[in-house]
This record gives structure tokens, sequence and C-alpha cells, in this order.
């Protein structure tokens, strides 16, 4: 569960669904040399904020989300849901979207 300190409202994201930050742009290169913020792109890492309960089958069975809050994903390029609350940009995706889980 996400708790936004400006609003003091709380996401909780539903079925199979994750919400992730993406990591900082960078604005450096390793040599010291400066990008201006319009030419970087967006990076494919980010942070676990929360996770739904999981999925459920044709059964009922609950499958639970295999990611948890604080893991580091790597991300698509294109996708997710765009979530803007008080100054965070968070994105939602489903589980089957995210490509890997960095250990």
């Amino acid at each position: 569960m996400f708790r936004t300190r400006a609003l003091c409202r709380t996401l909780k994201p539903l079925g199979d669904r994750v919400l992730v930050r993406r990591a900082a742009k960078e604005t450096q290169t390793s040599g010291g040399i400066f990008l201006p913020t319009d030419k970087t792109k967006d990076p494919n890492e980010g942070t676990v904020v929360a996770a739904g309960p999981g999925e459920r089958d044709v059964s009922g069975t609950l499958h639970a989300t295999t990611l948890s809050e604080g893991d580091v994903v790597l991300l698509p390029e294109y996708g997710g849901s765009k979530v803007k609350i008080g100054d965070d940009e968070l994105f939602l995706f489903r589980e089957s979207d995210i490509l890997g889980k960095f250990e």
C-alpha cells in the first residue's frame, strides 16, 4: 500500500497489478558530461512501491504475486498506466508485463 504525504490517501493495486516508481533519468554521463533532460530516455528500471494480492483463476484459486514492496524490477520500454499522486509519478503494470526482477 502506497500512502501519499500530501493527500493522505492510499493506493492499493488490485489483482495482479504492481505499482512501480521508475528510476530517475541519468542526466550525467560517466565522463561527466551533462545531458539535457528532454534528450534522455526513461530508464527501464524501477522499484515496486505496492503489489496487489494476486490473480484468481477460473476455479477461484488465488495465485499470489511474486513481487513485493522494495523489489527492483526491469520494465518494458512502453506500457503501464501513469498515475500522478501529489508530486509522485508512478506507473501501474500487470505482473506479467514486468520483464524481470533484479536480485
